[in-house]
């Protein structure tokens, strides 16, 4: 309840600064965020009485860093970064250790309980995550009944251009959020939707149906979406226990993928269901999959590798041995792991790796520049979406 409480305030505290600073920007407008022809970027914030700004943003390879921002003579706070490769980016100011959104700039993400302002930069990569003049698919928001978890949960879930009224079966990905995030983290920020209208249309990834869980399996649904004054039961592990006490896993084979090859025309066989995940839900990936070695042919682990910290609490070695040889035995179509040069988990990679080959498991491996963000998972699901299926 502290934590509530001080997540509160400091929500307010940016509410206000936001508030402040629009009206500061409807009397003097500034240009923020500014793109050059050479893809640098300058930042701006109106903020006279800050005394100091900073920005943080996703280009960055330790999001530990940051970028100091300095003041003009209209009380302007100014940062030039880059020239940037063409990506996706998000980012905040930080006033006065207070972090907000750009005021200048009304296009918003969200991931969990982090909200940043966006920044697209035009290339050939970010073509394939923006809204293209293509046949687009549907999104929706599905409630299902989750008997595992004991309450009914949310999920979002793309089907493709002509699902409606193709008379078709599909081949489904389950795709996973990373810790702290929801069933909406692969939307807003890893821009599922427009990343497979565009590959679909391109010829470069086969037509399926994509489903994106809530992988907290102590909460109904993101914020807002769920009961108002729900309360989770007495007892029931919060934060990251909650996240690998096994209830989301269990549930995800009993009540996830039921409901939807009830309710889905869908290919409903191993060579045709795939399941990927970001970070936690690399850890969910892989033990859903370690525990059911034939439930999938195509497995996707981003950004997560052999367990440590909290969930490693139960790691037995030896019994994952035997799940990795059953697996092995499975002959999944494709074991594919990516993980950026920066990233904090890559050393956990580099030793599920090494595990992986002294059992002989065959995987493929993506190793990409950059850290542990959306830069990177929304340019993996770039890569894997065409490998799927084929």
């Amino acid at each position: 309840m502290k934590n509530r409480t001080l997540f509160g305030l400091i929500g307010l505290i940016c509410m206000a600064l936001t508030t402040i600073s629009w009206a500061q920007q409807r009397s003097n407008p500034v240009v923020s965020p500014e793109v050059l022809a050479d893809n640098s970027v300058i930042f701006r914030l109106k903020a006279p009485n800050a005394k100091s700004v900073r920005l943080l943003g996703t280009w960055l390879k330790d999001l530990r860093n940051t970028v100091e921002m300095t003041r003009n003579d209209s009380s302007v706070f100014e940062a030039k970064v880059g020239p940037l490769p063409a990506d996706m980016y998000e980012y905040r100011f930080i006033v006065d250790g207070i972090p907000m959104l750009d005021p200048a700039n009304n296009v918003v993400t969200r991931d969990g309980s982090i909200n940043e302002s966006r920044l697209i930069l035009p290339g050939p990569q970010t073509q394939l995550y923006d809204v293209q003049a293509v046949p687009h698919g549907t999104l929706s928001a599905v409630w299902y009944p989750s008997p595992t978890i004991g309450m009914d949960r949310r999920m979002a879930i793309y089907t493709p251009p002509g699902y409606d009224k193709s008379g078709k079966k599909y081949p489904v990905l389950y795709l996973f959020h990373g810790g702290g995030g929801d069933e909406e983290g692969w939307i807003s920020r890893g821009r599922t939707n427009y990343i497979l209208d565009n590959l679909i249309a391109a010829g470069k990834a086969l037509p399926m149906i994509v489903v994106m869980t809530n992988g907290v399996p102590n909460v109904a649904a993101a914020p807002g979406e769920r009961p108002a004054f729900a309360k989770a039961a007495p007892g029931a592990p919060v934060g990251i226990q909650s996240m690998t006490s096994g209830k989301f896993e269990t549930s995800l084979i009993k009540d996830v993928i039921p409901y939807v090859e009830a309710n889905y025309r869908v290919i409903a066989d191993p060579a045709h269901r795939a399941i990927a995940g970001l970070s936690m839900g690399g850890y969910h990936t892989q033990q859903i999959t370690n525990a059911n070695p034939t439930t999938f042919g195509y497995i996707g682990v981003m950004s997560m590798g052999l367990f440590d910290g909290p969930m490693a609490r139960n790691y037995n070695k030896e019994e994952h041995i035997k799940q990795i040889q059953a697996l092995k035995q499975a002959k999944p179509k494709l074991y594919w792991i990516a993980c950026g040069k920066d990233d904090f988990l890559y050393d956990s990679v580099t030793k599920l790796r090494a595990l992986y080959d002294q059992q002989g498991m065959p995987y493929t491996y993506r190793e990409s520049e950059g850290g542990h963000t959306w830069v990177n998972w929304r340019l993996y699901l770039m890569e894997l979406a065409p490998k799927l299926f084929k």
